[in-house]
């Protein structure tokens, strides 16, 4: 019997690519032969950060249709263009506004306009959230819809935790593990409430808008590579479809990867996401009405966190200067959560993830220096995994690495960017008191939503905004235990 099972388990694992392709993709797109060999941390060879400049599509308004009408007044964004003869109170009333909501939104002292001037309208959940909107008392005996997302309590709890220094993961309303076990360690290891809704109570105080807004500007534009062509669906020649769909874009390939001069962010919609510390899907589920790909001007509602801003990443200077008054040291427990305490405090922690399988780290470590805007260079030499050799009897701590020979004769390079396999920054790391750094350490991500189940290259990762905020923390000697 259990010869049948183990026979039919592994036609199930066989067979599981086929039936369930998502199962297959277990590296980096891209990197699936990379992953097999040595990789080392290189820094840039250029203080330039980021795409040459180059024209960049501008949002046009929509012309208006129908005078008079809300939707007239309009644009793609929900953005109102003050023209020659417009009376603030006459806008607000034909936007279902009044003037002082349609003041408070746009930080407006006065009701004067001046022709040109841009004025931004609120969306329902936006207008629930103003001072001046008025607040009956049948509407707070009423459940919230379903359907707002800002509402969600979730979503409440991740922007706080976020805010606070204690990331939950890519920001999303949608909870999971990670999300629960970041709001524990808030809760017990900075002595604050255990009473969940006197805690909701205290995110929403220090909360006041869940979401905000961010434009899409034509600098970010720097860091976002131009689409690719689609390629459309064939068909056959006799049979002309005008309404085929061009096929998804496809993942970059290694080719790609090593012929780039930057290795930027493949749509506004992975650069806003990242600003915002943000799932990407949840950022599509927060503006339904944007195209593939927004262009400059674009409105995108974000979650109300610090924006990371990859602009502001310097080549030199992250890290700080230790303080002998007030010692950091930090834990990696479980190979899932990065804690840093300052004076024996809980102060920040960040989600963890290993590039490789079975990736560990054993005692006690120390911080090192910090490479930004790393390249990754490899020989394409096989990467050998030392097994330890154990006996009842007998235990080889240190195994003797197989011999491998080098495929190139000169260093092949993965250039610097937000989508380099380890990110935007890395952070040397040596055994105990050792000063010569490992091979793996703690550093960036370009899948921050799969860096815990996608293998790749590097050590241990962290999301690309925890790895700058890490790196601002953890001066050099900075002492970090490996716990289970």
């Amino acid at each position: 019997m259990r010869h049948r099972f183990a026979i039919f388990s592994t036609a199930i694992l066989l067979l599981a690519p086929v039936f369930f392709p998502a199962l297959a993709q277990t590296v980096e797109p891209g990197l699936e032969r990379a992953v097999k060999w040595k990789w080392n941390v290189a820094p840039p060879t250029s203080a330039a950060w980021g795409l040459p400049t180059r024209e960049i599509p501008v949002l046009q308004q929509r012309p208006s249709t129908q005078s008079g009408s809300a939707a007239a007044l309009l644009s793609a964004q929900d953005i109102y263009t003050v023209k020659k003869g417009d009376v603030l109170i006459h806008i607000a009333k034909r936007l279902q506004l009044s003037v002082a909501q349609l003041k408070e939104f746009n930080a407006l002292e006065t009701d004067f306009l001046k022709i040109g001037q841009q004025l931004r309208i609120p969306s329902p959940e936006e207008k629930r959230l103003l001072k001046s909107t008025p607040k009956s008392s049948a509407a707070q005996t009423t459940a919230p819809p379903p359907a707002d997302i800002a509402l969600s309590e979730v979503l409440l709890l991740r922007v706080f935790l976020d805010n606070q220094g204690f990331g939950t993961g890519p920001i999303s309303d949608m909870p999971d593990p990670l999300f629960g076990k970041t709001l524990h360690l808030y809760q017990t290891a900075r002595g604050e409430t255990l009473d969940h809704p006197t805690l909701v109570e205290r995110a929403k105080e220090y909360t006041r808008d869940t979401l905000g807004t961010y434009t899409l500007r034509a600098d970010d534009f720097r860091f976002i590579a131009p689409p690719k062509a689609a390629r459309a669906v064939s068909e056959p020649a006799d049979k002309p479809n005008p309404k085929a769909k061009p096929a998804p874009t496809p993942p970059p390939t290694y080719q790609e990867m090593v012929t780039a001069d930057f290795l930027a962010y493949r749509s506004p919609w992975e650069f806003v996401a990242e600003r915002f510390h943000c799932d990407e899907a949840f950022l599509r589920k927060l503006n339904p009405s944007l195209g593939t790909q927004p262009v400059a001007g674009s409105l995108f509602r974000v979650p109300n966190v610090m924006p990371f801003e990859i602009e502001k990443i310097p080549a030199t200077g992250l890290q700080p200067s230790a303080d002998p008054s007030q010692p950091l040291s930090a834990t990696i427990t479980d190979v899932s959560t990065l804690e840093i305490f300052r004076s024996g405090r809980l102060i920040a922690v960040m989600p963890v993830g290993r590039a490789r399988p079975g990736l560990r780290g054993r005692g006690e470590w120390t911080v090192l220096d910090v490479i930004a805007h790393p390249r990754l260079a490899t020989l394409q030499e096989d990467r050998v995994v030392q097994v330890e050799k154990r006996s009842p009897f007998y235990t080889n701590p240190n195994p003797t690495p197989a011999t491998v020979r080098p495929v190139l004769a000169q260093e092949q390079y993965l250039p610097p960017g937000p989508n380099n396999p380890v990110g935007v920054v890395w952070i040397n790391l040596a055994k105990a008191s050792e000063t010569t750094p490992q091979s793996f350490g703690l550093h960036g991500s370009s899948v921050p939503a799969a860096m815990q189940t996608l293998e790749g290259i590097g050590g241990f990762r962290l999301t690309n905004w925890d790895a700058l905020r890490a790196a601002r923390l953890l001066p050099t000697g900075t002492k970090i235990q490996w716990k289970p």
